[in-house]
């Protein structure tokens, strides 16, 4: 049956159901409003369990079995152990073996790691993923092989459909370096020590099962617990949940290229002649070179300048953990902890604290954290003329990674992409996205290597920079630069008319489509 699509508030043709179920075009910034009360999972008796606390099963195979495991049920995951989870294969190579068919997928993300996944979606056992398409698992949805349509959120999205009870989590899997026997969870202890486990919050409230999973079973009470036993079924006890080097890098890494040290130079110049760096503002910067380096030049503007901020927003890094500890900011509000020294400083540092998705991103609650942000430092792989941006898709429109918290971001006061113009012989600079995943109205400043673009809406920007000595320039200059050093015209890819997937906003409406690519086939 052919998708009936509709036009959105943005100009992009989206489908008015998906997988059978209807769909909300994106209506603009703000615009859509819900009614009604939160999703709330099924009340339960102290009676369902061991007086004695003790919730520990033989195995994954009883734990699934007691959580009432059948068909077309929707698994959740978390995604805290990034490239080393060893957990999620496993679960699905059980379910396999169970003979459980046509199983929704809902992690917060999915990394190269989860490539066998592939052969589950394949042979039955999943149908549908919704979470980010990424590596193999990406090619295989662009290619059209996935039986149902995918679908994109953010991370505050995801919260936002579990709460609204858009999506219902039959049984969530948490993968906890370390638990006790009551299902209390920490990400902070443990050989497979991630730091935060925000990202499994929501499912551990709202899912009708929850299974935590951990290799290291402590007496209790486990502390500090992020995961509260209360909200936990059953607890398997595994040889090896994570690959401890593929969960934490030891570093993560500065740029090391020339050009985009100087994107990083040029952003951190550009928030100081702004007139941003004062003290109590505040910023977020993620793990990318390009970001990384931001972080480092700003600390140095700001140890210079004797500028301490309120806090920082994270993804936490060695950078950022550098800056708690010699006084520069008060707080590292710490969504996702990406290196071993940002593990350290979660559990030792009282100003270092963990957050979920629900305080920093949740459009659908009373207020956020990233709109409180003075500055974030985002990337993007296109963005168009009039500041719309792409993250998920490459220009020959390949599915290539999540959205992750990059929509929920765009709220901060300042928005700056800092970018390359040009990427693998591909401009990032184009006159129509491939994937319009958010919009230019909410995204202030594109840093390039060919010079500074500041939206016309923000004209406290324009001034503020006018008398500076940065390359402040308008965007489409920008682009006729890129455009005479590629030699464009390049040849457009072309899709088919085959959806393989849609982009969510962050409440909740389809704010764009994506659609196979016959290269992929």
């Amino acid at each position: 049956m052919k998708t009936q699509m509709i036009m959105n508030a943005v100009g992009r043709m989206v489908p008015k159901k998906i997988n059978g179920i209807p769909q909300t075009p994106f209506m603009g910034v703000g615009k859509y409003k819900t009614s009604g009360l939160k999703a709330s999972p099924p009340i339960r008796n102290c009676s369902e369990y061991p007086m004695d606390g003790n919730k520990v099963v033989s195995s994954l195979e009883e734990a699934l079995v007691m959580a009432g495991i059948r068909d077309r049920m929707t698994i959740s995951s978390h995604h805290h152990f990034r490239n080393g989870d060893l957990v999620m294969n496993q679960v699905f190579d059980q379910l396999y073996e169970l003979g459980i068919k046509n199983l929704r997928w809902f992690p917060s993300a999915a990394f190269p790691c989860h490539s066998p996944i592939i052969k589950h979606l394949e042979n039955g056992t999943i149908d549908l993923v919704e979470g980010s398409l990424n590596g193999d698992l990406g090619r295989f949805v662009s290619s059209g092989k996935m039986k149902k349509i995918g679908v994109l959120r953010s991370h505050g999205g995801r919260w936002q459909a579990v709460q609204d009870g858009e999506v219902h989590i039959d049984i969530a899997i948490v993968a906890a370096p370390s638990a006790d026997a009551f299902g209390n969870a920490t990400g902070e202890h443990g050989p497979s020590a991630c730091g935060s486990l925000g990202f499994a919050l929501v499912d551990s409230i709202y899912a009708t099962q929850v299974i935590v999973v951990t290799d290291n079973l402590v007496p209790f009470p486990c502390i500090p617990w992020q995961i509260q036993g209360q909200n936990v079924d059953h607890v398997v006890v595994m040889d090896k949940i994570g690959i401890p080097e593929k969960i934490v890098s030891g570093t993560t890494a500065i740029t090391l290229s020339k050009e985009r040290l100087e994107i990083a130079e040029m952003t951190a110049k550009f928030v100081k002649a702004a007139g941003i760096i004062k003290d109590g503002f505040s910023f977020q910067a993620g793990a990318g070179g390009i970001p990384l380096a931001f972080s480092k030049y700003v600390r140095e503007i700001m140890k210079n300048a004797r500028v301490k901020a309120k806090f920082i927003r994270g993804g936490s890094t060695k950078q950022l953990v550098k800056m708690l500890e010699e006084g520069i900011t008060e707080y590292i509000l710490d969504g996702q902890t990406f290196d071993l020294e940002s593990v350290r400083s979660l559990r030792e540092n009282h100003g270092h604290i963990s957050t979920s998705p629900f305080t920093s991103y949740n459009w659908h609650g009373k207020g956020n954290i990233a709109s409180q942000v003075d500055v974030v430092v985002l990337g993007a792989t296109e963005v168009d003329v009039n500041f719309n941006a792409n993250v998920v898709t490459h220009s020959d429109g390949l599915l290539l990674h999540g959205i992750g918290g990059w929509q929920n971001c765009l709220f901060s006061k300042c928005t700056i992409l800092a970018i390359p113009s040009v990427r693998k012989k591909n401009p990032i600079i184009v006159d129509e996205l491939t994937t319009l995943v958010g919009p230019g109205e909410l995204i202030d400043v594109i840093v390039t290597d060919r010079g500074i673009a500041i939206n016309p809406l923000r004209k406290d920007l324009l001034l503020a920079t006018e008398n500076s000595d940065l390359p402040i320039r308008k965007i489409k200059e920008i682009k006729q630069d890129i455009d005479i050093v590629i030699n464009l015209p390049l040849e457009k890819s072309v899709h088919s008319n085959e959806l393989v997937s849609i982009v969510k906003w962050v409440d909740g409406t389809v704010i764009d489509s994506i659609f196979s690519r016959p290269s992929q086939k």
